[in-house]
């Protein structure tokens, strides 16, 4: 049992991670960022909960760019094959769910 406060977590570099849970290969990770990631394809789905902060999300449907700003409490669903970025705006801090081993 424990408890997190994600408000004050932080990490020595962008996308620094707490690892939560390994449930049966799933990973729940804690994120902080303040600069964007890259442009990746997971292995496997992905759910992305922002919980602190504010995060441009980027992602590639039928090869056209959409963009949307996900604020405290949104949450994206990367489905096995979607293109995608996150840039924070400012420090942001995020909630994923994904395989484990997943980039």
């Amino acid at each position: 049992m424990e408890i997190i406060r994600s408000k004050k977590f932080t990490a020595s570099l962008p996308w620094g991670s707490l690892k939560i849970a390994n449930m049966n290969g799933i990973t729940t990770k804690l994120h902080w960022a303040n600069e964007p990631y890259r442009w990746h394809v997971n292995e496997g789905e992905e759910v992305f909960a922002v919980l602190d902060g504010m995060v441009e999300i980027q992602y590639k449907h039928n090869g056209v760019v959409h963009t949307d700003l996900l604020n405290p409490g949104d949450i994206f669903y990367a489905n096995e094959g979607t293109e995608h970025v996150a840039s924070p705006i400012g420090e942001a801090r995020i909630l994923v769910i994904e395989s484990e081993g997943s980039i």
